[in-house]
């Protein structure tokens, strides 16, 4: 039975405009700790859609642990507020404490 990684990694790979299956990917790396796999997935999908928070607060969150504040930083003052604007209370609380610790 094929891994997680795998089975959208060959989606990905018939597909690879569908950002959908690039987050599932992402996030599928993302729980195996291969973060560095994970970050070009993230940002197709940041680039393709801009209002999408979750991808850029996930992005953040993973450049925060890989020490890249910079580059951070504005993925989660993006994601605020996309948070705000879409009236999504938890992650935008969340965000704010991201981003006041930072």
């Amino acid at each position: 039975m094929p891994t997680r990684v795998e089975r959208f990694t060959a989606l990905v790979g018939q597909q690879p405009e569908n950002e959908l299956f690039r987050f599932s990917l992402a996030q599928a790396l993302m729980d195996e700790r291969r973060d560095a796999d994970a970050i070009p997935h993230y940002e197709i999908c940041v680039a393709k859609k801009s209002d999408w928070m979750m991808p850029r607060i996930l992005l953040g969150k993973l450049l925060l642990r890989l020490n890249r504040r910079a580059e951070a930083k504005p993925l989660l003052e993006a994601a605020l507020a996309l948070a705000v604007a879409q009236q999504h209370e938890d992650p935008e609380r969340e965000l704010r404490a991201l981003l006041a610790d930072m």
